[in-house]
């Protein structure tokens, strides 16, 4: 009896777990693939989410008031319009902080007491709502409906809002639309091109009668231009949305993840969008930039070279890979025979740099990068030219050893934010990892067999040496400290998991989600404080899964996915917080994408046309299926299937089953993609 009421506990509180989590979602899953907020009290409630395109970044901070109004402060970002002096944040900026239907007017009234029914985005942000009318004295509910549709355009230095107006009344209204432009001149000695403006308007003004069920179309255009470039002056709003959708469209179409999953489904397909889209056209060739209305036109060795470009092969978003090869070409140029530290970032379109933080392991993250990216991406042309910086970083790298034979650097990836130490375990691990793919990338091209031979044995040596120099017992623990003196568990422990170092994965793994790191925001930089930065969380979810440890991994994947994708702040990863107000950097997505490339299904790239793969299901996963995946300059569907106790791997190149194994929990296999 005692048994059957403990069991019957366990399920309801299973149950109830389940629904105080969907009771604390804000937004659903539309069967259209988009997220949608049906306004049903919570109010007040504000957001904010970014959205790009190659000429500029727009940053909404929307909301619903308490009366049920909508609220939208637009901050606009022209990441080529470089104000001096010319440093990595001195982008042109403006906010507009405009009410377009408070200006429109029915029947000499202003348009009152609107009311939001919900906000729908899928990479453009829609909102319908309705507003009331005082009509021969009396208060018409829903007497106008409205729709928003707000989306930057994807090729031009303008974002667009576009509004119906429909009268949903028995009788004609009359709608009065202002006559609006403004205007803003920059002085001529702040930008390093001179003045710029920067524009606003609405596409029409004038009297409008509206019969029963007729609509009202009108847009607002914000645009930023130099002083001798010609206006915008014949915009083409259709043209703008369909390209827009056009590229959605393209990103969720091609890498799809598909298991039983919804939420994970979901989020991966925004992760898609969002580690795509901030993509800018500059003088220094396509850059793809962090974003969060500080970071454009310029390329970081830890949010570009390690966590994004060896993603982008397997999206096959041309524009994607061609950031990721114009990325590692501007860290090449400073390449000395000196052997001089590459600077963090290339900023300012390519013009300057930042090495504010010294040496942060830059090299390091460069070397993982570049030969990942050349595997997956398969070409060999680009292989050979990102070769001399592949092998100038492991050389960096290996003059960096300490005499305990680790990578001294003067940083990490925080930039002094949080202790480092002489010698960090995230830039070990990175080297090593580095050093196993460049052995892989110089058979493809060719190399001798005795150099390829030696970074095979500079690699077991540098995992002897992480072992023995990182390796310890802390706050309890089997697992790592991140520098020597460090006795606080530190998020970054994750990393020799990421890279199929699993000597101390249970103890890491521990850590990892004990209550000392674990919040519902994901991983504490540091235990002890309020910091969380998702990289470290995606990175650790990522090796977890990778590690065996799925039932573990999939549990706390899930939840993190839920607040990021349904919760108060959607529907992106994001960077960190307190710092930087939970803003949607654009490599975070990238690095949740590679938790089911690398960590779910387990792909290591090993040659043009060659890959490991271990794939893992979760207990209650019947199947976890990855289609459309573009690397290895091939395009393929990766699909796995439980049968029993074993998985069946299969592989197919359009029709064509090109591999098929059935294997057990934890087996690797090798995939060679025929030409």
């Amino acid at each position: 009896m005692k048994k059957r009421l403990l069991i019957g506990a366990i399920a309801l509180w299973g149950v109830c777990g389940a629904a105080h989590a969907q009771m604390m979602d804000r937004w659903c899953i539309e069967d259209n693939g988009a997220i949608c907020w049906k306004i049903n009290g919570r109010l007040p409630h504000f957001d904010h989410v970014e959205m790009s395109g190659q000429k500029l970044s727009v940053v909404l901070r929307y909301g619903v008031n308490a009366d049920g109004a909508f609220s939208l402060n637009r901050s606009l970002v022209f990441p080529m319009l470089r104000m001096k002096p010319n440093k990595t944040q001195n982008n042109l900026k403006q906010r507009f902080d405009v009410n377009i239907p408070g200006m429109v007017t029915i029947d000499d009234l202003t348009l009152t007491d609107e009311k939001v029914k919900d906000v729908n985005f899928d990479g453009i942000m829609t909102v319908e709502s309705s507003f009331s009318h005082v009509y021969r004295r009396k208060k018409v509910d829903n007497a106008v409906s409205l729709k928003r549709v707000l989306y930057p355009s994807p090729n031009s230095a303008y974002y667009c809002e576009e509004y119906t107006f429909t009268n949903q009344m028995k009788n004609a209204i009359t709608m009065r639309v202002p006559e609006w432009k403004v205007k803003y001149t920059t002085p001529e000695e702040a930008g390093v091109y001179g003045a710029y403006h920067i524009e606003a308007s609405l596409s029409k003004s004038g009297v409008f009668v509206l019969n029963p069920g007729e609509s009202l179309e009108l847009s607002a255009v914000f645009s930023g231009r130099k002083e001798g470039d010609e206006p915008f002056a014949r915009i083409n709003l259709d043209a703008d949305r369909a390209g827009r959708r056009a590229l959605i469209a393209q990103w969720r179409n091609n890498l799809v993840l598909d298991t039983p999953d919804k939420t994970l489904n979901t989020m991966f397909a925004f992760a898609k969008l969002r580690g795509a889209e901030s993509i800018y056209n500059t003088k220094g060739g396509l850059m793809h930039g962090p974003g969060g209305e500080a970071y454009y036109a310029a390329i970081w060795a830890n949010d570009q070279a390690e966590y994004i470009n060896p993603f982008f092969p397997y999206l096959g978003y041309e524009i994607g890979n061609q950031s990721a090869l114009n990325a590692f070409r501007h860290f090449a140029r400073y390449m000395n025979d000196e052997y001089r530290p590459i600077p963090s970032s290339i900023i300012s379109e390519g013009v300057g740099y930042w090495h504010g933080a010294k040496d942060r392991g830059d090299g390091a993250m460069i070397a993982y990068g570049a030969a990942r990216y050349a595997l997956a991406r398969g070409n060999e042309k680009e292989a050979r030219e990102l070769w001399p910086l592949i092998e100038w970083c492991l050389e960096y790298c290996r003059r960096k050893l300490t005499d305990q034979g680790v990578v001294a650097s003067d940083s990490d990836e925080l930039e002094n934010r949080f202790p480092a130490g002489n010698a960090n375990l995230c830039t070990s691990s990175l080297y090593y990892d580095a050093l196993l793919s460049a052995s892989f990338l110089g058979k493809e091209l060719g190399l001798p067999s005795s150099r390829l031979k030696e970074y095979s044995q500079q690699a077991a040596a540098l995992r002897r040496a992480i072992e023995s120099h990182f390796g310890y017992d802390i706050e309890g623990y089997k697992s790592y400290r991140y520098y020597e003196g460090n006795d606080v568990l530190r998020a970054w422990i994750c990393m020799p998991l990421t890279v199929g170092i699993y000597d101390r994965s249970r103890g890491t793994i521990d850590a990892l989600f004990s209550s000392r790191l674990w919040t519902n925001d994901g991983l504490l930089t540091q235990a002890g404080t309020e910091t969380f930065w998702d990289r470290s969380t995606l990175y650790a979810l990522r090796g977890t899964i990778a590690a065996g440890e799925v039932e573990k991994g999939i549990d706390f994947l899930k939840q993190y996915s839920q607040r990021r994708l349904l919760g108060d702040h959607v529907p992106y990863a994001i960077e960190a917080w307190p710092e930087g107000d939970q803003r949607h950097l654009s490599a975070e997505s990238g690095l949740y994408c590679r938790i089911f490339t690398e960590g779910l299904f387990g792909i290591r790239p090993t040659g043009f046309r060659s890959f490991e793969m271990t794939p893992r299901l979760p207990k209650d996963w019947k199947y976890a299926n990855l289609n459309k995946v573009r690397a290895f300059n091939s395009d393929f569907d990766i699909q796995v299937v439980r049968v029993k106790d074993k998985l069946d791997v299969r592989v197919y190149k359009g029709k064509e089953l090109v591999y098929k194994k059935k294997i057990k929990e934890g087996e690797s296999v090798r995939i060679v993609l025929s030409v």
